[in-house]
């Protein structure tokens, strides 16, 4: 993609548009929480929270500093699965050291501090660091979505989830025992069949992530499966288009048709069953595309590097010697905020398809990049 051919993006176009999606996200969590009165009184004072945070980010923004409202944070690289098609394991290494508890701890109090009320829990698998349930319990005003594969979900942790109301885990489906085993290894469908069941039991408010291939979009799009995860509990579906990060994958990618159907589901969903539904990057259309760079979100990677999104893991700033505050400011992610085609690709990230040009963004000062992904 030619740089000449890229277009400043009105801000205005997507943060007000942004702001108020969220507030109406968490009004339809207190919706369909309502027979749940401890979750519901969550999401209701989630709600004042996250008015405290849109003033809190319009205040930075008037002293030039841009915050988005959500921040992807991948806690670790480590995970106890090794699924087929994996993007962590295709893009990330085990050779640098992971940020210490402290300073998990201090990087989410600076988001706090920033306006930031949205934190994405990711990894790698989350729940290897048990660790994380210490520090988010004293958060309570900001919301956590762990994406987990659910298998380290035992008593213990769902009785934290219980107590953390702000923490939500979206557990991982390929869809029934044939998909999910065969990605993500033998006799793993039938345990989260238990985890599943435990989450219920325990009346924590979960979900579920999804990521739809050329394959299994019949099965996890079909009415039925909707419907036995909602008779289990599921509140929030997550349905994450498949971006092909290792070759031989791209024939994953979910079809013109497929994608054109999506959106026509959601609506559908949303109307028969009381959850809510989610569909990236689909969604980001109505922002004009991609919300990576700090337009919408940002992503932390466990080593600190502050980077664009979790699939372009390239950096210019490193959260052990940087301030999140100044990260946001750096020149390589305002470049691409600013300057970059807001238009999502075809296998779902457009900064991926396009990381040859992301990546040349840091060859005029080399010494200063940080980057992990394959050349």
């Amino acid at each position: 993609m030619a740089t000449e051919t890229r277009t400043t993006m009105d801000e205005k176009s997507y943060i007000n548009p942004l702001n108020q999606s969220l507030r109406v996200f968490f009004g339809e969590g207190l919706r369909v929480s309502l027979r749940q009165p401890s979750q519901a009184f969550y999401f209701f004072r989630t709600l004042i929270w996250q008015w405290e945070a849109v003033r809190l980010r319009s205040r930075w923004k008037q002293k030039g500093v841009q915050v988005p409202p959500i921040m992807i944070f991948s806690i670790t690289n480590q995970c106890n699965l090794r699924c087929k098609g994996c993007y962590h394991h295709a893009l990330r290494s085990l050779s640098e050291a992971e940020l210490n508890d402290a300073k998990l701890r201090n990087v989410i109090t600076e988001a706090r501090e920033l306006g930031i009320s949205f934190v994405v829990l990711a990894g790698g698998e989350p729940l290897v660091r048990h660790e994380i349930l210490n520090i988010t319990r004293d958060f309570p005003d900001i919301l956590f979505f762990m994406f987990t594969n659910g298998l380290l979900i035992n008593s213990e942790v769902a009785g934290q989830f219980r107590r953390q109301r702000n923490v939500v885990p979206i557990v991982s489906f390929e869809g029934y025992r044939e998909d999910t085993d065969n990605r993500r290894g033998n006799g793993v469908y039938e345990r989260l069949q238990a985890t599943v069941k435990l989450l219920k039991s325990k009346k924590v408010f979960f979900g579920t992530s999804l990521t739809l291939t050329r394959s299994n979009f019949a099965t996890v799009s079909n009415n039925e499966f909707i419907k036995n995860l909602a008779g289990q509990g599921c509140k929030l579906f997550f349905f994450v288009e498949y971006s092909p990060t290792q070759k031989g994958t791209e024939d994953w990618v979910i079809t013109d048709e497929q994608r054109a159907s999506l959106s026509r589901l959601m609506s559908s969903y949303r109307s028969k069953f009381s959850a809510l539904f989610i569909s990236v990057p689909g969604d980001e259309k109505e922002f004009g595309g991609c919300l990576s760079a700090g337009r919408g979100f940002i992503h932390v990677s466990a080593e600190g590097n502050v980077e664009p999104c979790p699939f372009v893991p390239y950096s210019d700033t490193n959260l052990r010697d940087s301030s999140l505050r100044d990260a946001l400011q750096s020149p390589f992610l305002k470049t691409i905020r600013e300057t970059q085609e807001m238009s999502e690709g075809k296998g779902g990230c457009a900064l991926w398809e396009n990381r040859e040009w992301v990546q040349s963004l840091l060859t005029v000062d080399p010494a200063n990049s940080r980057c992990s992904a394959p050349r």
